[in-house]
C-alpha cells in the first residue's frame, strides 16, 4: 500500500511541475532533442548539396537571370 501511495505522490508532483499557477502547461525545452534535430538537418543539407551541387547552382543561376530581365 505504501508503494502505491508513494508512486501516486511522485506522479502528482511530476504533473504539478509541468503546470504553472494558472493551470496551463509550462513549456520546457528539450535541449538534446533540438541538438539532434539541428545535426540531422545539417547532415541532410550536406548530403543533398554534395549530390545535387551542379543542379542547384544551375537552378540558382537561371533564377537570378530571370529576375534581372
Amino acid at each position: 500500500m505504501h508503494t502505491i501511495t508513494r508512486s501516486l505522490i511522485r506522479a502528482q508532483l511530476a504533473a504539478q511541475d509541468l503546470v504553472d499557477g494558472s493551470g496551463r502547461r509550462r513549456e520546457r525545452g528539450d535541449v538534446p532533442g533540438w541538438v539532434l534535430i539541428t545535426l540531422m538537418t545539417a547532415g541532410l543539407v550536406a548530403v543533398i548539396w554534395t549530390v545535387a551541387e551542379d543542379q542547384l547552382q544551375t537552378l540558382f543561376r537561371d533564377a537570378m537571370n530571370r529576375v534581372r530581365r
